[in-house]
């Protein structure tokens, strides 16, 4: 059951990072939130009379709910698979915009290089909608963790890059439909 659009009490004191400067706060009890989008692993929530920030899933009980949606698909086997990897980066979300950093044409490269003992290093380069994003880092973290948790896995590295700069071209035909942009 969604909770989009619903206003919710904080139950407790929630760390939180604020959108778009991406800094680090802390939103106390009691504070009244209006749930934005819950996608990925992760909340957008709209401070009343404020700011929209991002409450990761494992702090779903501050709002009193349970964490949002599968933060990854569930490992098939213990085999790699490069395909389980963009399934896990289309559970990393743009906190203002309820599309996948996939879909929105974020994700320049995605390679897997093959380590001894038969892991990978998993190499990332993304972009952001806009330069100087503050949710880079958050976003890059969240993607870094994700992949690190696909099976096979040994190490990611995720690196935020502006050349080329990205632009409306680069989103899929879903995102296009989902944003009425559809041509």
């Amino acid at each position: 059951m969604s909770t989009v659009g619903e206003r919710r009490q904080l139950q407790r004191d929630c760390p939180v990072v604020l959108i778009p400067s991406g800094q680090r706060a802390v939103l106390h009890q009691g504070a009244f939130v209006l749930v934005v989008q819950e996608l990925g692993s992760s909340f957008t929530v709209q401070v009343e009379r404020g700011p929209l920030v991002r409450i990761e899933g494992a702090d779903a009980d501050a709002l009193g709910l349970s964490t949002p949606g599968p933060g990854q698909p569930a490992p098939a086997g213990g085999q790699f698979e490069m395909a389980q990897v963009m399934g896990c980066l289309r559970t990393v979300y743009d906190p203002e915009i309820p599309i996948n950093v996939v879909d929105l044409g974020l994700i320049y490269s995605c390679e897997a290089r093959p380590l001894p003992g038969g892991k990978y290093r998993v190499e990332v380069t993304m972009s952001m909608t806009a330069p100087g994003c503050g949710m880079g880092d958050v976003l890059r973290e969240e993607a870094r963790a994700k992949i690190e948790a696909v099976p096979g896995v040994a190490e990611a590295d995720v690196q935020i890059v502006w050349d080329p700069p990205w632009d409306l071209s680069r989103l899929s035909d879903e995102a296009r439909l989902q944003l009425g942009m559809a041509w």
